[in-house]
């Protein structure tokens, strides 16, 4: 009861935020998921995780519908047509986000949008108050930055003007990603940087190397990257710094206590996945499976991890800055094995359901001492080229999405084009995901989400704020010292 009466007495959170956090209560009040003893031994050890979605799944961590098909047939279940005009299919929209089921209770993915809307495309007046119209009603009606959409490869109209109106309104909501590839032209890239230093929004994805991975895919939630007309059924994560607690040699470590590890969290990603389809029977009881907007065969498992540069220096007992993760080259070999024997783990587990991918997990808020995915630990980032460089070489493995964050000083406003070759350079390196930000702006990228930093200050005061992840950004703030990462900068001659 004690729990109860805080959620309903919390001074800073307002209804909506209430009702989503009395749900996950109720959630948690029965535990289905049965799990062998060595998992339950990993799990007493906080090493395997089922990342607070709840101990009864009820329904998928992410659902990301195909919503060209949407627009394409309309809605028997919500009595929709084909969308004729743009504010037929503005409209649409709005309406189908609010029965998209998932984690936050909110969409996670809402859509390519400038393909999806580019063909309604009428005057620029017109067409910007309707997308206007849009972006304000997720703001005020998702607030919750994990709500993320896709823009690109191709410069749009609609494209444009997304990024303009994400410039002038700098809100967190919703997060944003441009597909980047070779067809990309360099002014729309350009225009996204200028957006992204003013309100750190979009990232940049390499699409040559999801590509290789999958048929048709978006970037949902931070950065992760799921089947379109599918999801996410759950997303379990590993924290390797928990496993580095138990003192483990490179020996004993590489020689079965990993793996061993990694089959608990592939275990507990099965189990919950089961529950999702075979207890709940989510898919034979949603009107978006009916109407071919996602299919179960579209739903992968997500093995997140985190803690791997916390996992190698504590192994190898590296003290000295030139020997630890991200700077020294024994300690980066290290973690490209436990990566790639991890991967080897995943990729060769068999679940009853579809296949577990691995993905970079961002941190959460209450982290401490646990770095995000496979980042050099803040305070001990190299120079940017070697930063750039180790990045991408731990990416590699990550099909469900990895991620690293830079921020810039106030020198990358003049030179967008530096961002540019700087992102080219890291994409050539096989990186996976390039976000950034500028330090002297409101909105800011924490790990994977946005929040704005007025607004963290008003939580702080204990005031009711709208955005759900401010409250996220509040933690992450000191427990994952975002502000405190090293700032890059362009010198000029």
């Amino acid at each position: 009861m004690s729990e109860l009466m805080d959620i309903l007495k919390d001074p800073t959170m307002d209804y909506q935020q209430r009702c989503i956090q009395l749900a996950k209560y109720a959630e948690n009040l029965e535990d289905p998921i049965q799990l062998s003893e060595r998992a339950k031994y990993f799990q007493e050890k906080q090493v395997v995780t089922d990342m607070g979605e709840g101990a009864a799944p009820y329904r998928p961590r992410y659902v990301t519908i195909d919503f060209d098909k949407f627009f394409r047939q309309g809605s028997k279940f919500l009595m929709l047509e084909p969308p004729k005009d743009i504010w037929d299919a503005v409209s649409d929209l709005m309406i189908i986000y609010h029965h998209i089921p998932g984690v936050t209770m909110q969409p996670v993915y809402i859509g390519h949008l400038d393909r999806l809307l580019e063909p309604f495309y009428t005057t620029y007046e017109e067409t910007k108050r309707a997308v206007k119209m849009l972006l304000m009603h997720l703001d005020r009606t998702i607030p919750d930055s994990f709500c993320h959409c896709n823009l690109g490869p191709y410069d749009t109209k609609v494209g444009r003007i997304i990024l303009e109106l994400s410039a002038e309104m700098q809100r967190p909501v919703p997060n944003m990603s441009l597909i980047y590839n070779e067809d990309t032209p360099d002014d729309f890239a350009l225009k996204a940087i200028e957006t992204g230093l003013i309100t750190a929004k979009p990232s940049f994805v390499n699409d040559a190397m999801y590509r290789k991975e999958w048929d048709n895919y978006c970037v949902a939630s931070c950065y992760n990257v799921l089947p379109v007309g599918g999801g996410g059924y759950t997303l379990g994560r590993m924290n390797l710094r928990y496993l580095e607690e138990l003192k483990p040699t490179r020996e004993e470590l590489m020689g079965g206590l990993l793996k061993e590890a990694v089959l608990c969290q592939c275990e507990l990603i099965d189990k919950r996945i089961q529950f999702i389809v075979d207890d709940c029977r989510f898919f034979e009881n949603s009107f978006l499976v009916e109407e071919g907007l996602i299919e179960r065969e579209r739903f992968v498992g997500m093995f997140g991890i985190v803690g791997l540069a916390e996992l190698v220096n504590g192994v190898l007992d590296a003290k000295k800055q030139e020997e630890r993760f991200g700077t020294g080259e024994e300690a980066n070999t290290f973690a490209e094995e436990i990566l790639d024997l991890i991967h080897e783990t995943v990729d060769g587990y068999v679940p009853k359901y579809g296949k577990i991918y691995m993905h970079g997990q961002v941190g959460i808020s209450t982290d401490e001492g646990t770095t995000p995915n496979v980042r050099v630990p803040v305070g001990e980032e190299p120079e940017f080229y070697r930063h750039l460089a180790v990045t991408a070489r731990m990416q590699k493995n990550f099909e469900t999405g990895v991620g690293e964050l830079f921020p810039f000083d106030v020198t990358a406003k003049k030179n967008p084009r530096a961002v540019l070759d700087v992102i080219r350079g890291a994409f050539s390196m096989n990186m996976r995901y390039f976000s950034f930000y500028s330090r002297d702006t409101d909105v800011i990228r924490v790990t994977g989400y946005l929040v704005k930093l007025s607004e963290v200050e008003e939580y702080r005061k204990g005031k009711a704020v709208l955005d759900n992840t401010t409250n996220y950004g509040s933690g992450a703030k000191d427990g994952l010292k975002i502000m405190q990462r090293k700032v890059r900068g362009f010198d000029y001659a």
